[in-house]
């Protein structure tokens, strides 16, 4: 069998488990760019609860990520999983038959209850070989940012056929579709990845939460969500007041997020290829600043706020794919099941903290003096941001080897700790799992695996 790429199995399950991302955060995007204008007929409206039943999916999503990860590690990630997608199913049933912007905020919630990211990619991890696991993983990423951008387009235009309702009861069907997927697409072998590798360690927790490189990360997609879901409070308000009309938002945003996906290629291209990826990320930050100030200051232009909401897309597509990336290579050996699980917690509070500062900003400041706020706190991520390290050369191996026992584990990582380019090894005797964090430009693999075979 070929190792160097997916077998069958492999990619069935990739391709089945990114489907079921997708139909679910395509449920949760899909209200973002409509929500604001077809929800001014739900009882309680105002800017303020708009925010709050954009974002509440947020508070129930940050607060149960790292818990659910856990679980599925005790009772298997199929039964998480079922689990989730129904929360989400009743979640979306709920604010769908909903009359007022409370029941709606009720049923977003109940939405982000169904947290079931940590159980997907544990399910993933558990399928796929060591060696190919990376791969998969970036199908489930990808299938998330083409969730993201499909939702930006089907808001707006099934909207005005359906309603609010409709979109409801069509993510419902999704999260029916997810479990369909689940139960008839993926395979049910019994396998189990690593803890370390997918799921949180609670023992893990409070040291990770307080790195330093790390922190600065967390706090970046806290400060990225919470900026994208205040902005689309007043977004598509202000298009009406440019006389765009709401079925024809779409018109906008299409063109802005596909011209923004063709932009990030040659940034993330020179970014890897030149060793380059702070410059880059922190540039990109610059580009996000910039474009808030510009759509606070364009009121009559449409093509001036195309190209705003074309360069945000630009500066958040880069940054989202770059995030969880350096996360990945500057978690420290066998810890990036936590230390993921603690960026999906900042992420998710940050959508929900966002929601309620877009909602008091708007109707404090206007769309103009949200924006403006906005563009500060990415100033302020910036300055955050510029003492963090260059992640391009960290990378972080895995290997399978025969441990006999902890002091055959120590002799192991005397020895490989002392190969050029390994900055740290952990050993995981039950699991019969080393992970070893190196300098990529460094660490001779061959080396490493000859030491565990002897």
């Amino acid at each position: 069998m070929r190792t160097e790429t997916l077998n069958p199995i492999e990619r069935r399950t990739a391709i089945s488990l990114s489907l079921v991302f997708a139909l679910r955060m395509l449920g949760l995007f899909m209200i973002m760019p409509v929500f604001a204008i077809y929800g001014q007929h739900l009882t309680g409206y105002s800017p303020i609860w708009v925010g709050f039943a954009i974002g509440a999916y947020g508070l129930t999503q940050a607060l149960l990520q790292i818990p659910a990860g856990m679980l599925s590690d005790k009772f298997g990630r199929r039964p998480i999983i079922y689990g989730g997608l129904c929360l989400f199913a009743l979640g979306s049933l709920v604010a769908g038959f909903s009359d007022s912007v409370y029941g709606v905020t009720a049923g977003r919630a109940l939405q982000g209850a169904g947290a079931i990211a940590s159980a997907i990619l544990a399910l993933a991890a558990d399928v796929t070989r060591a060696e190919q696991r990376p791969k998969a993983m970036a199908m489930i990423g990808v299938s998330i940012g083409l969730s993201f951008a499909v939702a930006m387009v089907a808001g707006p235009v099934l909207a005005p056929i359906i309603g609010l309702k409709g979109l409801f009861f069509i993510t419902a069907a999704g999260a029916v579709t997810g479990i369909a997927i689940v139960h008839f697409m993926v395979p049910n072998i019994i396998n189990k990845a690593p803890r370390g590798e997918t799921v949180p360690i609670p023992q893990q927790l409070k040291a990770l939460a307080k790195d330093p490189q790390l922190l600065r990360l967390n706090l970046g997609i806290f400060i990225l969500h919470m900026t994208l879901t205040a902005m689309f409070i007043a977004l598509p308000l202000q298009l009406l007041d440019m006389q765009l009309i709401a079925a024809e938002h779409w018109h906008l945003y299409l063109p802005a997020l596909l011209l923004s996906f063709l932009l990030i290629i040659p940034m993330l291209i020179l970014a890897a290829r030149k060793d380059m990826n702070r410059q880059f990320f922190l540039f990109a930050i610059l580009l996000m600043a910039a474009s808030l100030v510009a759509m606070g200051s364009t009121t009559h232009s449409l093509f001036v706020m195309f190209l705003c909401v074309m360069f945000y897309f630009t500066a958040f597509n880069f940054l989202e794919a770059s995030l969880p990336a350096f996360i990945s290579m500057l978690a420290p050996a066998g810890g990036k099941g936590s230390a993921m699980g603690i960026y999906s917690t900042f992420q998710f509070s940050g959508a929900f903290l966002g929601g309620i500062l877009g909602g008091i900003s708007y109707k404090l400041l206007g769309s103009s003096g949200l924006f403006y706020c906005l563009s500060i706190l990415i100033l302020i991520w910036f300055f955050i941001t510029w003492g963090m390290l260059n992640p391009s050369k960290i990378r972080t191996h895995s290997y399978t080897t025969d441990i006999k026992d902890d002091d055959h584990a120590h002799t192991l990582s005397d020895q490989l700790v002392a190969l050029p380019g390994v900055i740290e090894v952990v050993f995981f005797v039950e699991e019969k799992t080393v992970y070893i964090k190196v300098n990529n430009a460094e660490f001779n693999s061959d080396k490493a695996k000859q030491i565990l075979v002897n």
